[in-house]
């Protein structure tokens, strides 16, 4: 199945009077790469979360955003007065007797230990389900978008595909005729060469000449493994194939793209030639593509 790696999801609910809402979001990336941005009062359910995600994602850099809004008499936080007189008196005996001149109190709530959230712990434990139930919804909508994506991409691979296909089938069928010609332009130019000193050229050594040639320049093999390549490629798009498909359509591209480089190598024909100019391009389309799918 091919799925594009750029997608969206969110989903939101309401518990006890809070509202909470997930949000995650994917792009390009060769593996999976995760970032979440939680309040404080549900930083230990980063884990869960992560794992969550990871088990529903297995390409891409995803990143995870969770709101969790309550009414500001349950949201107040403590201020833990003990601390606060020990900074004071510190401050005193450091010299600054004129706290509300020199000081305002504001400044000391930074301080660690000055705002305590009692409830953090308790707030995550109880929020746990629900959050975990929006995770999976919101992976459900971006899944659901990598999908639609996904068809468009697959369209445009198969159409890749075929050019390809298409352009070896014509490389195939020319392939032989490079051979004939060669023989055809040898014993023209070796005829035209011994015409003058009475000399004809010999069915051996026109043969063995050929053949020498034939052997050199035979992409036989490289055709075959590139339509093999083609018919993997064909079966890694297919909509029934459920598996994540990007990393096998990568390399997939870079051995159709080693067979292609060959045939040009081994072939001097100028018809051949630009035919694997073709061939070539498609498959550079098919590499750049498959970075877009998961």
């Amino acid at each position: 199945m091919i799925r594009s790696m750029t997608g969206f999801g969110s989903a939101s609910a309401e518990l006890d009077g809070a509202r909470c809402t997930v949000e995650v979001r994917s792009v390009n990336n060769r593996f999976y790469k995760s970032s979440m941005r939680l309040p404080s009062q549900l930083d230990t359910l980063e884990p869960d979360i992560d794992a969550a995600v990871m088990r529903r994602l297995s390409r891409g850099s995803v990143t995870i955003a969770v709101r969790w809004t309550e009414v500001a008499s349950r949201s107040v936080a403590r201020i833990n007065v003990a601390a606060l007189e020990a900074y004071i008196h510190q401050l005193s005996g450091a010299g600054l007797h004129g706290l509300g001149k020199d000081l305002r109190v504001a400044d000391l709530l930074p301080l660690p230990g000055v705002i305590v959230d009692d409830r953090a712990e308790a707030v995550a434990e109880a929020a746990r389900p629900l959050v975990m139930r929006l995770v999976e919804q919101a992976c459900d909508a971006l899944l659901e978008m990598r999908r639609r994506e996904g068809e468009a991409l697959r369209a445009l691979l198969a159409g890749f595909g075929d050019q390809v296909e298409s352009r070896l089938a014509e490389v195939r069928v020319r392939a032989p005729e490079v051979t004939a010609g060669y023989q055809d332009r040898l014993r023209q130019r070796l005829s035209t060469a011994l015409k003058d000193l009475g000399v004809t050229v010999g069915d051996a050594d026109l043969v063995r000449e050929v053949a020498i040639f034939a052997e050199r320049s035979d992409i036989a093999e490289e055709v075959a493994r590139l339509s093999g390549h083609v018919a993997q490629f064909r079966s890694v798009i297919d909509a029934s194939n459920p598996q994540p498909a990007g990393r096998t359509l990568d390399f997939l591209a870079q051995e159709m793209l080693r067979e292609a480089n060959t045939i040009a190598s081994k072939s001097g024909d100028v018809e051949i030639s630009r035919r694997v100019v073709e061939i070539k391009t498609a498959i550079d389309r098919i590499k750049e593509q498959a970075q877009n799918a998961e």
